[in-house]
């Protein structure tokens, strides 16, 4: 089964929306200022990286055999979960141990965008930008 990047980066798009309207709204008089940043962050990065999701799609398309761009998405969305989502239950949950997974969603969002850099960089060992090396 092929990776379907724009339907994951479309829920990923949708749930930071919802995310972002319920920490405005509804946090609000709920958590601290301390606690309704470490959410916004969620939201920010969730929203940012959606973007990015679209773009490996799109990418994806044109280089359907891309082990490259095939981790970079699984990559990007997997950051979403872990980063995004420990921020969130850190914030709902006040547990101060869910801020041990956020850098592990880091290092996912950091690895996804070094594999499109290297997916991006011109191919030496062939004129074709979309080889079986990428």
């Amino acid at each position: 089964m092929k990776p379907n990047f724009l339907l994951l980066a479309s829920l990923s798009a949708l749930t930071g929306v919802g995310m972002g309207a319920f920490g405005a709204h509804g946090l609000k008089t709920v958590i601290s200022p301390e606690m309704l940043t470490v959410y916004q962050t969620g939201v920010t990065y969730q929203m940012w990286h959606a973007l990015g999701l679209v773009g490996v799609a799109l990418i994806h398309r044109q280089a359907p055999n891309s082990k490259l761009l095939h981790w970079a998405g699984y990559l990007m969305f997997a950051g979403i979960v872990l980063f995004s989502g420990s921020l969130y239950a850190l914030a709902l949950l006040n547990h101060t141990w869910l801020g041990m997974i956020t850098p592990i969603g880091g290092v996912c969002f950091l690895t996804a965008w070094l594999l499109i850099a290297v997916f991006a960089l011109p191919n030496t060992r062939s004129s074709d930008h979309y080889s079986r090396y990428k």
